[in-house]
């Protein structure tokens, strides 16, 4: 019996729960949309597939409502794939082991999916179901949005024709999102010198057991990120110890999510192994109070390494990677003026790893303001600049501008309070949505954006609250009824 069986609602958890059995990493969507397309099949609904692999479900009005406005019910079919690095796990094939704790429902040792398997669920069940009244349904599922929202990047016009849209993406129950920041990536590549291993002490230096996060909902938290702590303990080796080479060094594995853990194996000599272990020690107490109860986990530590690397870098290219970390920001770099506690302007340091030719490293800035991000931007490009590496820049995805007058929010106001008999909180968000490129590809749309309570998604702590789904549920079909009323 599954953990999901007794849930409700129970069409809802059905779905999910053959979702979370189906590989669905960002860029191998395949099965997850064989999945979608099948189904609607089953019950006779019309489909579309573009070229990008974005999914298109329709549903003709309920007898009654065909001269209601064309909803769109809008999710993504991918989702971000992590796990410990203690836990046994391929997502190529292995389903997504589920546990319920109390009112929740979170995974063993990986990304539970919710975001956005929930939201996906969520619009199949509304395809499925012949009970709920409502106008013309154009269920939207894209591709790739965790990774750089390819999918809604490669709509073109005609695919969807409705003028109001749901997106069905963000995860704090009781709030209605009007709006979100936009972003882009920045890969830097610095080419460094290698030698052969010429003797030394050999060691792992670790930093495990942080939050991580997702990357635009927490980095306002103020967690910690591995790879900068890292590279600042690494910095403090260097400067006091006064010789290291690193063999190897990496960090982060998923561009939108704050990294967990980092290691790297250096070399140093052996009189110096007593100092680096006190040195660890000392950095250790100095990051638990710094950063008290937010990370109560952290561990920092050394452990010997009995194999000799094959070749390690030169102390110059060495100090390169440890001042580059350095400098590379991470973190909040400024709060908006015109919407009290909302990020404006963040960045992510978020993967780092020594590949055969030299350093990688991937950051993701956002803004809820075009220029700020672009200035943001512009601070990555001149580091990389003065380091001497190059750099990729991926296109930006543009924010979604917040729209207080819009007719679908105020429907989604009143719905809210006469269900649950007070007001819903109404939002901007500094993560990124797939909205902020529908209004910018398709001109003018009425799009809110709503969900259940999905907590630390992006990490193996992820978690669904059963109640809220069940309540965001009820909440959609009050918001589509209500517009199948209208003419």
């Amino acid at each position: 019996m599954s953990e999901l069986e007794d849930l409700e609602p129970k069409e809802v958890w059905k779905i999910f729960d053959e979702i979370r059995k189906i590989p669905r990493c960002s860029k191998h969507e395949e099965k997850i949309r064989e999945y979608v397309l099948a189904e609607a099949k089953k019950t006779g609904l019309d489909t579309e597939e573009d070229e990008t692999g974005n999914v298109v479900i329709r549903k003709p009005a309920t007898g009654g409502c065909e001269r209601a406005p064309t909803l769109i019910l809008q999710g993504h079919l991918d989702m971000v794939c992590d796990k410990n690095e203690a836990t046994e796990h391929d997502f190529s094939k292995d389903p997504i082991k589920i546990k319920r704790e109390g009112d929740w429902i979170t995974a063993d040792g990986t990304t539970l999916g919710a975001d956005n398997g929930i939201g996906v669920a969520m619009a199949m069940a509304v395809a499925e179901n012949d009970s709920i009244k409502h106008g013309p349904l154009e269920c939207l599922m894209t591709v790739d949005e965790e990774t750089g929202m390819t999918g809604a990047f490669g709509l073109k016009l005609g695919f969807v024709k409705g003028k109001q849209l749901i997106n069905l993406d963000t995860e704090d129950f009781g709030t209605i999102f009007i709006g979100c920041a936009g972003g882009g990536g920045s890969e830097l590549r610095m080419p460094l010198e290698f030698s052969r291993f010429e003797g030394g002490e050999t060691l792992k230096v670790r930093v495990t057991g942080l939050k991580g996060g997702h990357s635009g909902c927490e980095i306002h938290v103020g967690r910690a990120n591995s790879v900068k702590l890292l590279g600042r303990l690494l910095w403090k080796v260097a400067h006091r110890l006064g010789s290291i080479q690193i063999a190897d060094i990496r960090g982060g594995n998923k561009h939108n999510a704050i990294p967990r853990e980092a290691s790297a194996t250096i070399v140093i000599p052996p009189e110096k192994e007593k100092d680096l272990k006190a040195l660890l020690k000392e950095e250790l107490s100095a990051v638990k109070n710094e950063y008290g109860k937010v990370e109560p986990d952290v561990e920092i530590k050394a452990e010997e390494v009995t194999k000799e690397p094959e070749r390690v870098l030169t102390k110059e290219s060495s100090l390169k990677i440890i001042n580059l970390t350095q400098a590379l920001p991470h973190g909040v770099l400024a709060m908006s003026h015109e919407v009290p506690g909302l990020v404006e302007t963040s960045t992510n340091l978020s993967i780092l790893s020594l590949e055969e030719k030299g350093l990688e490293v991937m950051m993701s800035t956002r803004s809820s303001i075009e220029s700020a991000l672009e200035a943001a931007r512009e601070t990555i490009h001149a580091i990389a600049d003065a380091f001497g590496a190059e750099i990729e820049e991926e296109e930006a995805y543009p924010g979604w501008k917040p729209d207080i007058s819009s007719h679908l929010l105020q429907i989604a106001k009143d719905t809210f309070k006469k269900r649950f008999n007070h007001e819903a909180k109404v939002e901007a968000i500094h993560a990124g949505l797939e909205t902020g490129l529908f209004s910018k590809k398709f001109g003018k749309m009425d799009m809110i954006s709503i969900g259940p309570q999905i907590e630390h998604p992006h990490s193996p702590d992820e978690r669904v609250q059963i109640s809220t789904v069940e309540k965001s549920w009820k909440n959609l079909i009050d918001i589509l009824e209500t517009l199948a009323m209208e003419r």
